[in-house]
């Protein structure tokens, strides 16, 4: 789950971490009150999406006065932003952020997220603040260091300094600096959060460390423990289909291809991406409904699949565990015939109760194509939707 930077801000403060002041704006009527907040006369205006590269697309701007900040929030408000993370449909921008400006002497990168592969804390820091990561990565990656700290130990005061290390800092900013990093490390322990982003990172003129963006990201199986972390969920920055699908408990993530995918468990949903990829389609969507999915579940998610208008065909791969084939058939023709299905399915069945699954799908009226294993269910719908 991600949410916006000025709630991201709201509790890197809670940890310690100097964030410049700034209040959220949500129409234009409240700009004369928030604005009594803001004590520089130069003023950041940043619209509040769930992408980055918003200075590059025109939402952040710097203003001299009060005119100017209603005169720039009133073009924001409601513009669609399109960035090279929100894809060419964009974003509507649905809140602002002002914030005090920052005198800027120099701008850096820090990130923290949890390393899966090594089980532990990162730190990625780097001198090239304000810029794509990914972009320094390709370019100039000595200038990314990587600092792993075990969960069991905590932040050393060896490790703080090696993350601080290529910002070079002066002497008068490094106990400030290592308050943040540890601040940082507190927040993303404390709220089950898989990645704090901060960039850029920014040494001001007078030798202050600030945060100058912030991003965070939570794990979604942790949200339980965060009753007030999921308060902050924005449901106007997801895709629709993903918010219906965590109502029925499914993981679905929408992507850009055109044959729609049900599966149960994540390695198998992978694999029948991968060979949908193999002959030569792209698939539409991940979609695992679990091992214990009910017939209502299995009729939801091929619902939430021909939402997607992207969706040519639909093919589902079912290894029947706990999970049983019949159900599955079931509930999909009963979403099928409500849906009054129009493009090509392909099924395979295997495992528990598939035997009794084939049998409903081959009594229904529906046109199904049947497949005996995942090679030939890939083939089938590939062949299908040509």
């Amino acid at each position: 789950m991600n949410i916006h930077e000025h709630q991201a801000k709201d509790i890197l403060k809670k940890f310690g971490a100097p964030v410049p002041n700034g209040v959220p704006i949500f129409s234009l009527d409240e700009i004369d009150e928030k604005i009594k907040k803001i004590k520089t006369s130069k003023i950041v205006l940043k619209a509040q999406i769930h992408a980055g590269g918003r200075g590059k697309a025109g939402g952040v701007k710097v203003v001299d006065n009060i005119d100017q900040l209603k005169s720039e929030a009133k073009n924001l408000l409601g513009k669609v932003l399109i960035t090279h993370q929100t894809g060419p449909q964009g974003r509507e921008v649905k809140r602002l952020y002002i914030e005090e400006a920052s005198e800027i002497h120099k701008e850096f990168y820090l990130s923290c997220l949890v390393d899966r592969a090594s089980s532990k804390i990162a730190f990625i820091s780097s001198a090239e603040g304000g810029m794509d990561i990914e972009e320094v990565a390709n370019k100039t990656p000595e200038k990314i260091i990587t600092t792993r700290v075990s969960l069991e130990n905590g932040l050393s005061e060896k490790e703080i300094k090696q993350i601080l290390e290529p910002y070079n800092l002066p002497e008068n900013s490094i106990q400030q600096a290592e308050k943040l990093i540890q601040s940082i490390y507190d927040a993303l322990i404390n709220t089950d959060a898989n990645l704090i982003e901060v960039n850029p990172l920014v040494l001001t003129k007078d030798n202050s460390v600030l945060c100058l963006d912030a991003k965070i990201n939570f794990d979604s199986n942790a949200l339980y423990r965060h009753p007030d972390i999921v308060a902050l969920r924005d449901l106007n920055e997801e895709d629709p289909a993903e918010i219906e699908a965590s109502k029925h408990d499914l993981a679905y993530i929408k992507l850009d291809g055109v044959i729609g995918c049900m599966v149960n468990g994540a390695g198998l949903a992978m694999a029948t991406m991968d060979i949908i990829k193999l002959y030569g389609s792209e698939p539409a969507n991940f979609l695992d409904v679990g091992g214990g999915a009910t017939k209502e579940k299995v009729s939801a998610a091929f619902k939430i699949i021909l939402s997607d208008k992207n969706v040519k065909g639909i093919l589902i791969n079912i290894f029947g565990g706990i999970m049983r084939c019949d159900v599955i058939a079931e509930g999909v023709i009963a979403a099928a015939k409500e849906t009054n299905l129009s493009v090509p399915l392909v099924v395979r069945l295997a495992g528990t109760k598939f035997e009794e699954g084939k049998k409903i799908l081959e009594q229904s009226d529906l046109k199904i194509i049947p497949a005996s294993n995942l090679s030939e269910a890939a083939k089938k719908i590939v062949e299908a939707i040509k």
